[in-house]
């Protein structure tokens, strides 16, 4: 038997230096496949779409679910969250914000407003949107939510700055919302920032703090003579209807009258037509009929009268003769 010194004269270190080495040149090998093979597959939620760039230029938009990508830094994959509500705040900010872009950086100049009528202002408001285009997101505009804070704000003061005092804190609070959005979905358009604004809330608007109690004043004021106008119409919707249905009333009952003096007359017309033909076929039977009939109707209504001859030279008193004698007591 040969003796590992006979075989290799320096002991076999040199071989057992030489298999060390290749095992060495393997780990690193095995620990790139195992890193690939741990990265070329991501998964994207349902409320998102993964836009996946090769080498830096864009690919291809994945829909939600799971996904392979070359590993190693070849395709690169940016999760966008189309399906959810995001917003942006003005004036204020919300505490444990995850969006860096969300609140506000500097409030005081971003509420602080000139109306139109040349009063101070401090408006609050928040802006919802959400990501229709996630290619334009990425690629169009650098920095998209800060260019929509941007705009946002400028359309806010251009708004506000069309108003008076009184509409922006009370009745007009909805008309700058509609209108406010209106210019910042325009411009979002023409920018194809792939962003579309939903809804824009007014939140708190109200002067500025060193005048507030007069403006207190002047809404309790204002506001106990909305309460008058009020009770005045109240009162008027009250007398008007009445004073209407009875001025129908007499109307009415002036229409009857007249209805009724007129179908009268003409009754009178009608009969006195009649007498008339029959007066001309026979004028004094008519005359005495006519006569007849009213001494008829009048005497009755007299009384108690005695009538005598025109030629009497004297009247004896005998009218009492008829009254009853008043009892003596």
């Amino acid at each position: 038997m040969k003796r590992v010194f006979d075989v290799f004269p320096d002991g076999g270190a040199k071989a057992m230096r030489s298999f060390s080495l290749k095992k060495l040149l393997y780990i690193p090998i095995f620990i790139l496949l195992l890193i690939g093979a741990f990265t070329c597959f991501y998964t994207v939620n349902a409320e998102s779409v993964a836009v996946v760039q090769r080498f830096g230029k864009y690919s291809q938009t994945a829909p939600p679910g799971l996904h392979f990508k070359i590993p190693f830094g070849v395709d690169k994959v940016t999760v966008v969250p189309t399906l959810r509500q995001l917003k942006v705040e003005f004036g204020f900010a919300t505490r444990g914000a995850t969006n860096e872009y969300q609140g506000s950086q500097q409030p005081d100049l971003e509420r602080n407003m000139v109306t139109g009528d040349l009063n101070a202002a401090e408006v609050e408001w928040v802006v919802q949107y959400g990501i229709s285009d996630p290619v334009q997101y990425l690629f169009h505009v650098h920095e998209p939510e800060a260019t929509l804070r941007d705009i946002s704000e400028s359309s806010m003061n251009e708004v506000v700055g069309d108003r008076t005092i009184d509409e922006v804190l009370t009745y007009g609070r909805s008309e700058i919302e509609i209108d406010c959005l209106k210019k910042l979905q325009t411009t979002m358009e023409q920018f194809n920032m792939g962003i579309r604004v939903e809804q824009i809330q007014l939140k708190n608007v109200h002067p500025p703090r060193a005048v507030q109690n007069s403006f207190d004043e002047v809404n309790r004021a204002q506001q106990e003579r909305e309460e008058r106008i009020n009770i005045a119409n109240g009162e008027r919707n009250k007398v008007i209807p009445k004073a209407s249905g009875l001025a129908q009333q007499m109307i009415s009952s002036a229409e009857g009258y007249a209805l009724q003096r007129t179908n009268e007359a003409q009754g009178d017309v009608a009969r006195f037509s009649q007498l008339l033909v029959q007066y001309e076929k026979a004028p004094l039977v008519t005359k005495q009929r006519l006569y007849l009939e009213t001494m008829n109707t009048v005497l009755p209504k007299m009384g108690s009268k005695i009538i005598i001859d025109e030629d009497a030279k004297q009247f004896l008193p005998l009218m009492n003769l008829q009254q009853s004698p008043t009892p003596k007591r």
